[in-house]
């Protein structure tokens, strides 16, 4: 555990508009310490954008350098489910899956409600042989301090990572 002054001090909103307009509302991830764990807080404007940016705050959480990560491969995830905590959690666990088992890092995330849960397109790079790229080994995307509410008109999400 960190002391308090400096936890604020590493709190840092990480912003993007995914290529929508400039006008509609931005969506926002950003890290916190939770004892060995990490956790990651999303807000946006609507549960599309939620799951959208908490994809790309996990991809954040396992590269320096975000904006590094290309845009070249594809990848669709399938999600099924009713319950917006359960979606998070399963999209993320697939996420992380994924890339421990072919290296595929999504870096653009367009997410799509369903009539039986929730379609994922990603656009990024597979990355292999490179541990220079990697900020930390995520093990785990675990149940803890899960939740997914609205609060005033805004999505908020809040998700522990194993580390």
């Amino acid at each position: 555990m960190g002391n308090r002054r400096g936890d604020q001090a590493s709190r840092r909103p990480i912003m993007g508009d995914h290529g929508r307009s400039w006008y509609k509302a931005r969506a926002v991830f950003e890290t916190f310490d939770h004892t060995a764990d990490l956790g990651l807080r999303v807000t946006a404007g609507s549960l599309e954008e939620l799951f959208a940016e908490a994809a790309r705050g996990l991809t954040s959480l396992l590269v320096e350098d975000l904006e590094a990560v290309g845009s070249d491969d594809r990848a669709e995830i399938a999600v099924c489910g009713t319950e917006a905590d359960l979606l998070l959690f399963d999209l993320l666990a697939e996420l992380l899956f994924r890339f421990e088992t072919t290296g595929f890092l999504g870096r653009e995330f367009d997410v799509t409600r369903t009539t039986g849960g929730l379609l994922a397109r990603a656009r990024g790079e597979v990355i292999e042989d490179q541990p220079d790229r990697l900020a930390r080994e995520v093990k785990a995307i675990t149940y803890h301090g899960l939740k997914v509410e609205q609060r005033d008109g805004r999505w908020l999400a809040e998700v522990i990572v194993d580390i």
